[in-house]
């Protein structure tokens, strides 16, 4: 949603429940300490240093990195290639797109990749 970085820290906050919101409830008193500005990088990096440690993205990254088709049907691939990607950065530019083509394919069944290895699409 686009909207002032100020909003999207209420609107982050309010849409929290339970455990979570205890936590930020804390969480906004020591960062807004002396009524200072509390960012929407600052509040992402605050939730995801408490909900997703380190050791987590970690394991997500290698679980892209190992990514292949295996049992799964082609969309199931696709969209579970999607949601890992996410934790690769490298992946997520422009500039590599080539590359992510490449991983992708590299992660087929051999007989879909020898189909789609002939057509080189990217």
């Amino acid at each position: 949603m686009w909207c002032l970085d100020e909003h999207r820290v209420l609107l982050g906050g309010y849409v929290l429940h339970d455990e979570a919101d205890y936590w930020w409830g804390n969480a906004k008193q020591r960062l807004g300490a002396n009524e200072a500005f509390i960012s929407w990088a600052h509040f992402k990096r605050e939730f995801l240093t408490k909900y997703f440690p380190a050791d987590e993205r970690n394991r997500k990254v290698i679980e892209f990195m190992e990514l292949k088709q295996g049992g799964m049907s082609f969309s199931e691939y696709a969209a579970k290639f999607e949601d890992l990607c996410c934790f690769a950065p490298h992946y997520n530019t422009m500039e590599v797109e080539e590359d992510k083509c490449v991983k992708f394919e590299n992660g087929l069944r051999p007989n879909i990749k020898q189909l789609i290895g002939f057509s080189e699409i990217r």
